[in-house]
């Protein structure tokens, strides 16, 4: 997985800053996401690595397959991976554009499960709180999962803090069996 992240950043970087220059941010965003869907689809991903195809030929498959929702710029993004043979990053450059976008706009998406319903005030209460403590305008999208007990648990990006009653009792088991 390092692996793949390696590859797909100098495309990722230089189609987040293109897009940055071109106040274009949404727009690539939300094509690359469609171009990356596409691309990792099982039946486009044995289109795209049959080897009797060109570059060419792959890169007008997979624009083809995308239609009007990719622009003439992301079409030109696509051919120059074809020609590296990097169509196959498209979900991992997809995905990094999407951080790069985030971190620029001081975004970030936070999960919040909790063992029941989270009321709105409490939702919104927790947003703002994290907002402060990250520095971040805070998107929260909340699930449940009875087996967490009580409490909630929550992910944004790679910080996770865990307060739930299952986590705690997690804690307290594995301090006892050491």
């Amino acid at each position: 997985m390092a692996e793949l992240s390696t590859l797909a950043r100098p495309y990722a970087k230089a189609a987040f800053e293109y897009a940055l220059d071109k106040n274009g941010l949404d727009q690539w965003s939300s094509q690359l996401a469609t171009a990356a869907a596409v691309a990792a689809d099982e039946g486009m991903n044995v289109v795209l690595s049959n080897p009797s195809l060109t570059a060419v030929q792959q890169a007008q498959t997979l624009s083809d397959v995308c239609g009007e929702a990719v622009s003439a710029e992301v079409r030109n993004f696509i051919a120059i991976l074809a020609s590296n043979k990097r169509l196959a990053l498209l979900p991992e450059i997809s995905a990094l554009f999407a951080q790069y976008k985030a971190n620029q706009e001081k975004t970030v998406d936070v999960e919040v499960v909790s063992a029941f319903d989270l009321a709105d005030s409490a939702r919104d209460r927790l947003a703002e709180v994290l907002g402060r403590k990250l520095e971040r305008q805070v998107n929260v999208r909340t699930s449940t999962d009875s087996n967490l007990l009580g409490g909630v648990l929550i992910r944004a990006g790679d910080l996770v803090i865990d307060g739930s009653v299952r986590g705690k009792l997690d804690k307290l088991a594995e301090a006892m069996n050491s």
